[in-house]
């Protein structure tokens, strides 16, 4: 029977499906994913293959749960569930992008060691002699998500040449060439500011050294490399070796590519 007076709707609570649970626990490939070892997907192999230890005992099985207080390895190592950091960098000359080197060379890691306390891994690697924007995280998730062939992230590259490259030659680019391992078309090139030995070129592909390949098949020598665009980011207002923590709209522009 309607007595007229309003009815008081009970407020119901939504069951938070992305916490832990009361116990503190967490699914083991997300305690893979969180240390920066690889997503969550890829743990799940290496957790297969015996590779992950809980406590001194091997764990096989998917869907184990860590629980706090418990030491986990992967292959020997113990790991720590660290808090996520990004990190975009203007890479300079003459730095590898890789963790260790053999030769003693100078890497990316060395120039941010004495500041960022978590272990971090570069997204995709730019050789030695090129230079601009990397990302650095511990984020194993997002850096798949990056640097997965599959993805094909946008990156724009300003490219210094010995010599004025051929305007028939830019035609040919522009319209797809086939290289050693395939067939490859750039999305954009063009000359900069008239200059035509200076040369942007925009692609999606993450192949080996493409744009060093793509000209060297004119017999064009390479005298600067220079990203200034990857996935969304740019390297605006960052000099040349510095590097900045991203900020958290840049995060989250990187984890949902709403840049594509």
């Amino acid at each position: 029977m309607n007595t007229g007076k309003p009815i008081k709707k009970k407020n119901i609570k939504k069951p938070n499906t992305n916490r832990r649970t009361e116990s503190g626990e967490t699914r083991l490939n997300k305690y893979l994913a969180n240390a920066g070892v690889c997503s969550r997907r890829e743990a799940d192999t290496l957790i297969a293959a015996g590779l992950v230890q809980i406590n001194g005992k091997v764990v096989a099985e998917l869907g184990t749960k860590v629980r706090q207080g418990d030491i986990v390895k992967y292959d020997g190592v113990e790991l720590k569930s660290e808090k996520k950091v990004y990190i975009v960098m203007n890479k300079p000359k003459d730095y590898v992008t890789t963790l260790d080197d053999p030769e003693g060379r100078k890497t990316v890691i060395d120039i941010i060691k004495n500041e960022v306390q978590q272990r971090v891994y570069p997204v995709g690697r730019l050789d030695r002699n090129t230079t601009g924007l990397l990302i650095l995280t511990n984020d194993g998730d997002l850096t798949k998500k990056l640097s997965h062939p599959k993805y094909n992230k946008k990156k724009i590259y300003h490219v210094v040449l010995d010599r004025k490259v051929n305007e028939e030659h830019m035609l040919e680019i522009a319209k797809g060439i086939e290289l050693d391992d395939g067939f490859i078309k750039v999305d954009a090139i063009s000359y900069v500011e008239g200059n035509k030995s200076e040369v942007g070129v925009e692609l999606h592909s993450g192949r080996n050294r493409i744009v060093r390949r793509i000209f060297e098949k004119y017999g064009y020598n390479i005298k600067r490399l220079d990203r200034v665009f990857y996935a969304g980011l740019t390297k605006l207002n960052l000099p040349r070796g510095k590097w900045r923590f991203l900020t958290e709209k840049e995060i989250i522009m990187l984890k949902t590519g709403m840049h594509e």
